[in-house]
């Protein structure tokens, strides 16, 4: 990708405009931090809601892997609510950071400097996305004790992961905007 275009003028702009299309925004789209000198000063310029909402699905993406895995398998351990709960919320930010870290990973930087990045980063949206989307599901009636063969049950689960990606973005595009969340995973690409 050629980024001479993106970098001339007043360096200002749609910082998302350079990022490949990719659910996971272009991060390590570069191979390194060459040239670029960071892009931490970027993200406090202006944040488009087209980067915020690529932020928050990127999120999404890993959080709704690690969910349904975790959904699955409780019920596939014919586990109660709680214990099936629990761990699709620990799946849901363990594959939400792994893609952060992943992507960090492939800049060059350490695993060390890569795990923080990605705790940096994801860590409130990832929080926020799983508060709204675990509590729709547990205020839809029934959805806690649907199967995963009932429409109830997905209807809940994808009904608020749409309602905690529209909560969540306006939450990314502020702390974007103020250099932290996936702002910092800009400053390693």
């Amino acid at each position: 990708m050629d980024h001479s275009a993106h970098h001339t003028g007043t360096g200002q702009g749609d910082h998302a405009a350079h990022h490949g299309s990719g659910v996971h925004g272009g991060y390590g789209d570069h191979g390194g931090r060459g040239g670029h000198g960071g892009h931490g000063g970027h993200a406090r310029e202006g944040v488009s809601w087209a980067m915020a909402a690529k932020a928050t699905l990127h999120c999404l993406t890993g959080c709704a892997i690690g969910e349904i895995l975790g959904m699955v398998i409780g019920t596939a351990l014919m586990w109660g609510n709680v214990p099936t709960m629990a761990l699709a919320v620990t799946l849901a930010f363990l594959f939400g950071y792994s893609f952060t870290l992943f992507a960090v990973l492939r800049s060059g930087l350490d695993f060390r400097s890569a795990v923080k990045v990605a705790l940096a980063a994801d860590t409130v949206s990832i929080a926020v996305m799983e508060l709204v989307d675990n509590g729709i599901v547990a205020l839809t009636p029934g959805a806690m004790d649907a199967h995963l063969s009932d429409g109830l049950f997905w209807s809940a689960l994808l009904g608020g992961f749409a309602v905690a990606f529209l909560i969540t973005t306006p939450v990314n595009k502020w702390m974007i905007g103020r250099g932290k969340g996936h702002a910092v995973v800009h400053a390693h690409h």
